[in-house]
């Protein structure tokens, strides 16, 4: 690095910024600038330290990548796959904008001796980002162009997103980084949140249910991704077996749909009464039995209705408790596990003292003792904070 100061260079330039830190308190700022550094060195861990050159800018950060141009596109999916397997249940909400562009820089020496970078490839970077949503990657137009020429796996990630104008009037072309239908923003988290804090009861016990199912469907829809990548990277032989073990699968499975959809039904007890021979007993032998309705028929003596008791006869209906927990807990009935809320919105008990506890790993556990009576609704709400 030594040999490249006072000299301008070519190379790639990976600007970021955290949307809204400066409405941060102290305490979220730090939060967020902690998670963001952290995320930040996953990002860059494997650049050799000579290659890059990271200015601190308090709100973001500015790196510069001397060496292969391919880093800065490689940090920057390492950053949003971080931010985007983050979720929205993070407080403060960590959401950055990024930007990239390739362009000329100069290499100096910072008041206090350290490298430092200037130029218009930096300062191209800083615009580009400006255009970005939170949660999106933008690239200039000359990144573009050199990148999407190294494979044809580079070029279909790019999109085109038009021509954009800075405050100095001077237009960029830019690329957005992600695959259609990608969640390249957070917006639609944002709204949800917002929907929480305004909705009450069932409303907003039913948003908090739409982000988990967010964060599910884009988790499959990343894992679907991966899995695509993978075969078409994949030898020969590694496709070979794959499609293999899919079609034994698939097989296994038609096969198994068959045999039920196949098998023979139960015999039918009456009708099989129905076909034994009939034997004629003389007049003599044939003795008078009383006929008993089919609903009162006996068992070993005993009415049916004599040896079972439902729990509706018994105590008069099981009591019903609804449960309302914010943003989740895991709901503990008389020392049991019985599933988490939400989803689950109601549990059946029987009359009588019960214990409930409502633990979330962030909070002191919630306890308290219900006494159920026949045919009651209990409502449990529980906000933890």
């Amino acid at each position: 690095m030594e040999q490249r100061n006072n000299k301008t260079i070519i190379c790639s330039v990976f600007f970021l910024d955290i949307v809204e830190y400066s409405k941060k308190s102290v305490a979220g700022q730090i939060s967020l600038k902690e998670r963001f550094n952290a995320f930040l060195s996953i990002a860059i861990r494997d650049v050799p330290v000579n290659d890059r050159i990271i200015l601190d800018t308090g709100d973001g950060a500015a790196i510069s990548f001397l060496g292969d141009i391919e880093d800065a596109l490689q940090a920057a999916l390492s950053m949003r796959s971080s931010l985007l397997g983050e979720g929205v249940r993070m407080e403060p909400t960590l959401l950055v904008r990024m930007g990239v562009n390739l362009g000329p820089v100069r290499l100096v020496k910072d008041i206090n001796g350290q490298p430092n970078i200037v130029g218009d490839g930096i300062n191209v970077a800083q615009r580009v980002m400006g255009f970005a949503d939170p949660g999106q990657i933008l690239v200039s137009r000359s990144y573009y162009d050199a990148v999407s020429r190294l494979s044809q796996e580079y070029a279909g990630m790019f999109h085109y997103q038009g021509s954009r104008t800075d405050k100095h009037v001077r237009e960029h072309e830019v690329y957005a980084i992600g695959y259609p239908g990608d969640f390249t923003s957070t917006q639609r988290s944002i709204a949800l949140k917002e929907e929480i804090e305004h909705a009450t009861g069932w409303r907003k016990a039913l948003a908090t249910t739409k982000i988990y199912w967010e964060e599910f469907i884009h988790n499959v829809a990343v894992w679907e991704r991966r899995g695509i990548d993978a075969f078409r990277k994949a030898s020969v032989t590694q496709k070979a077996t794959v499609v293999g073990i899919s079609a034994v699968l698939l097989f296994s499975m038609i096969l198994g749909i068959y045999k039920l959809a196949h098998r023979p039904a139960a015999p039918n007890v009456k009708q099989a009464v129905v076909t034994q021979p009939i034997v004629v007993a003389p007049a003599s032998a044939v003795v008078a039995t009383p006929v008993v309705p089919e609903g009162d028929q006996k068992v070993q003596g005993v009415k049916q209705s004599s040896r079972v008791r439902t729990l509706v006869e018994t105590t008069g209906g099981p009591a019903v408790v609804s449960l309302a927990v914010l943003p989740w807990g895991e709901i503990y009935l008389d020392g049991k596990l019985q599933g988490v809320s939400p989803p689950l919105l109601e549990l059946q008990v029987v009359a009588g003292t019960h214990k409930m506890e409502i633990r979330n790993s962030s909070f002191p556990v919630y306890k308290e003792v219900i006494k159920a009576k026949p045919g009651e609704k209990i409502k449990i709400k529980h906000s933890f904070k």
